[in-house]
């Protein structure tokens, strides 16, 4: 689903026009990246919880060329863990479905 699907979606089940409902979209969306910059989580009910976490530096190897290591800086990932209703709905699917 693309952020254009959603709001197709949105405007057909409330009757709000598509522009209004991209916008709310666009805001929530904007709203919800200035808190993770700002380094705080998001906790959003039964849904899950968007947080940042620093990744430790590591070394890596380019598979073409195993020799070579190369250092991988630390940084800033955004996680996410799923809420418990989230996590039970996703339990209860086929995993053959998705093939």
């Amino acid at each position: 689903m693309t952020k254009r699907d959603l709001v197709v979606r949105i405007a057909n089940e409330t009757g709000i026009i598509q522009n209004d409902v991209a916008e709310v979209v666009q805001h929530t969306l904007d709203a919800l990246a200035a808190e993770l910059m700002a380094g705080k989580s998001i906790e959003l009910r039964n849904f899950g919880i968007f947080e940042i976490k620093i990744r430790k530096s590591r070394k890596g190897r380019n598979p073409n060329a195993p020799q070579n290591e190369v250092v991988i800086p630390e940084r800033a990932v955004v996680k996410f863990r799923a809420g418990k209703e989230l996590k039970d709905a996703v339990e209860k699917l086929n995993p053959a479905d998705f093939k």
